[in-house]
């Protein structure tokens, strides 16, 4: 991977962390679902943490700018989420769940963004290479999203809890032996937040990515409910969301070189475009294994092909000491205010219209996205 790069380091706390997520994003709907809430509360439940990563970030990378303490932060955080989470385990009401998934997620939030900073700090001139270190991420997602849904079916949901906190473990763990690094502010004129934000191209790009997020609410939120509703097994879930996530790995392993030839506009808008083609078909042949094999494969465009140009286009944006705070804003506007927005109004949708109609509306919400990056991200502006 290189002299001076901690890859295996780094590689396993995105293995670590991401598998976290292959366990609370396909199933925490189904274990809120036993719990007998109604999908209005289990949206506005699941929205939850997706609401704190709104401010929590952008708050936690101001912090680790200002004070140049990022690996610090994740470390301290990442044990804070822990230790709410536990309480997470045992709460039961729907405002018990609200208020510990509030704290838990205010912590949780702040230990991506900052690593992915530090991550790029490591890196240093050969950034291209981050997603070889990233695609861990995915492989830790397959791991957990494939083998819980075997072990759901045969011990029941009610141990998902107990499963998560045991990840969060890991994640803290593998913090406390990632070294320290230079922050990468040198050879960067300094420049203001604000004023890069005035920029049409830079928040052109940032509603682009809250319009492509919005549109994943159904996904995240209810597409473990809409498969189980259309037949499909617990382990057969778990098989198709890891099937996308296989599909993101190809992409991690390729998306370097693509990123050198075509650029990151070309690829942010490509995944866009992509992506409202999956939901449309996720929407009409749900009940076609093989259309539905093909929709699970287009994540590796709808999150691989996305975030990889997404990340590029925010370091160039937020150059310096604006990193942390750049990393910050893409994941608060974009997996935060938009996927929260997306859960919320997905969970009203869900039975005010149908499902279908949801996933269809989810489309149209992506092209928005698309046709503002045709009018606002032009490929000579994201410089």
């Amino acid at each position: 991977m290189g002299q001076g790069i901690p890859y295996y380091r780094l590689s396993a706390f995105y293995l670590f962390y991401f598998a976290s997520i292959g366990i609370f994003m396909p199933y925490w709907s189904v274990y809120l679902q036993s719990l007998n809430f109604t999908p209005a509360q289990i949206g506005e439940l699941f929205a939850i943490p997706l609401a704190t990563k709104i401010y929590a970030p952008y708050l936690w990378g101001w912090l680790a700018d200002r004070y140049g303490k990022h690996l610090e932060i994740i470390r301290w955080t990442t044990f804070a989420a822990l230790v709410a989470f536990g309480f997470v385990v045992t709460a039961r009401s729907f405002w018990g769940l609200a208020l510990t998934l509030s704290i838990y997620s205010f912590f949780w939030h702040a230990a991506l963004p900052q690593f992915e900073a530090v991550t790029i700090n490591h890196l240093g001139e050969r950034r291209e290479r981050y997603s070889r270190i990233r695609l861990w991420g995915s492989i830790g997602f397959i791991i957990s999203v494939a083998g819980l849904g075997y072990w759901l079916e045969h011990r029941g949901i009610g141990i998902l809890p107990g499963v998560l906190l045991v990840a969060l473990v890991g994640i803290w763990l593998t913090s406390l032996v990632i070294p320290p690094v230079q922050d990468a502010a040198q050879g960067h004129q300094h420049v203001s937040a604000m004023r890069q934000l005035r920029r049409p191209a830079v928040w052109g790009f940032l509603l682009a990515c809250f319009l492509m997020q919005a549109s994943h609410g159904p996904y995240y939120t209810f597409l473990s409910i809409y498969l189980k509703d259309h037949g499909y097994t617990a382990t057969a879930i778990g098989q198709l969301w890891a099937l996308g996530v296989v599909a993101e790995i190809g992409v991690f392993l390729l998306v370097h070189d693509w990123l050198l030839k075509r650029g990151p506009v070309r690829l942010f808008q490509l995944a866009i475009l992509i992506t409202a083609v999956r939901w449309v078909l996720l929407a009409e042949f749900v009940d076609s294994l093989p259309v539905l094999l093909l929709t699970q494969t287009l994540h590796a465009a709808s999150y691989g092909l996305f975030h990889a140009a997404a990340i590029e286009l925010v370091n160039r944006f937020f150059p310096g000491k604006l990193q942390g705070r750049g990393q910050a804003l893409y994941a608060s506007l974009s997996f935060g205010l938009g996927n929260a927005v997306g859960s919320l109004a997905s969970g009203y949708l869900w039975t005010a219209t149908s499902p279908e109609a949801t996933y269809l509306i989810a489309a149209v919400v992506c092209l928005a996205g698309f046709a503002v990056t045709l009018v606002l991200l032009p490929v000579r502006k994201a410089m």
